[in-house]
């Protein structure tokens, strides 16, 4: 059965507001109503008004822009236009989506903003060195931890690695790991899940999009103290690439020149204190790591490890490492 088109005027009067108006540029009254006509939509002036008070009491924040003649307008939305192009690259500047599920995204951030500013969100980020993940399933694995996480249950699923050839290996001998899900995190493009392992009372962590076929089980989530406490910013400050370990209070000493990229990594408040011209000591808990002594290494020495003499020990028996493999 055909629906009435005369019952669709506000949901067509709300539709062009929303695209063809902003703060800048308006509709005049001829316009709305000419444009309502084109849609096979019958209006009077009268009629408009009363549809554009209706509008404004149902939220929609239009105004009149004191033109010659009188233009209407959507002025006021839920995202300005900078936040919008914030989110378009956020969005295409993300490793961990692919370039299709990119562009879809894309183009529903686009429907926020008026036809007119549509062209200017219309871009393409490069990002140095981003490569796109193939792996879309990790939407579909972000939505079933959120719902374990809900309902307190614990989550199943196999995991997996590449080996030299680009296959995935199943780790695990191929079983399924049953882990209590504690918290997202979304760390260097990639999201991951720290979970609460029993058998070993500690918290793992598992790149998502290397996740699959996960469920949620009937089995209660863990519920204890350790669980409970689980602090993640304290874990985000010491771990790199979300590899954690044991914390290790650790004393660096730094040059003017790798004093920035220590800010960008431990936050403006990191304890430090000068120690002489152009250096400054800096006190720092780090989880021992090949992610830790990689970024440690790319300073060479305009960053090193003072103390404790254990953790320079295994950062010099890393690097020693590397030499002997080239030679």
């Amino acid at each position: 059965m055909p629906v009435n088109r005369q019952k669709l005027k506000l949901l067509y009067l709300m539709r062009m507001l929303l695209e063809e108006t902003d703060a800048e540029r308006g509709l005049t009254m001829p316009q709305l109503v000419e444009r309502l006509e084109e849609l096979g939509v019958s209006a009077e002036r009268k009629s408009v008004y009363r549809d554009l008070e209706a509008l404004r009491e149902f939220g929609l924040d239009v105004r009149t822009l004191s033109r010659q003649p009188v233009e209407y307008a959507v002025v006021g939305r839920e995202f300005a236009f900078p936040e919008l192009l914030l989110l378009v690259d956020a969005v295409q500047s993300s490793r961990f989506l692919t370039q299709r599920k990119s562009d879809a995204l894309v183009r529903s951030v686009k429907r926020l903003a008026p036809a007119r500013q549509r062209k200017l969100l219309d871009k393409r980020l490069h990002v140095e060195g981003r490569i796109k993940t193939q792996n879309e399933s990790v939407f579909a694995n972000v939505d079933r931890i959120q719902e374990a996480m809900a309902r307190r249950r614990k989550i199943s699923f196999l995991y997996f690695k590449y080996d030299a050839a680009k296959r995935r290996v199943m780790q695990h001998g191929g079983a399924r790991y049953v882990e209590t899900p504690v918290r997202l995190v979304y760390s260097d493009g990639y999201y991951y899940l720290v979970a609460y392992n029993e058998k070993h009372d500690g918290f793992p962590s598992y790149r998502v999009d290397r996740m699959d076929k996960i469920e949620v089980t009937d089995e209660p989530a863990c519920r204890n103290a350790r669980v409970a406490g689980f602090d993640v910013e304290e874990m985000a400050s010491r771990a790199f690439g979300m590899y954690d370990g044991e914390p290790v209070r650790a004393t660096l000493l730094a040059t003017d020149e790798a004093m920035g990229a220590v800010i960008d990594r431990f936050g403006e408040d990191v304890e430090s204190l000068t120690a002489g011209e152009g250096f400054a000591r800096v006190y720092v808990a780090v989880a021992a790591s090949p992610a830790f002594f990689g970024w440690l290494a790319q300073f060479g020495d305009r960053l090193r490890i003072e103390k404790p003499k254990s953790l320079a020990r295994e950062y010099r028996d890393y690097l020693r490492g590397i030499l002997e493999a080239y030679e």
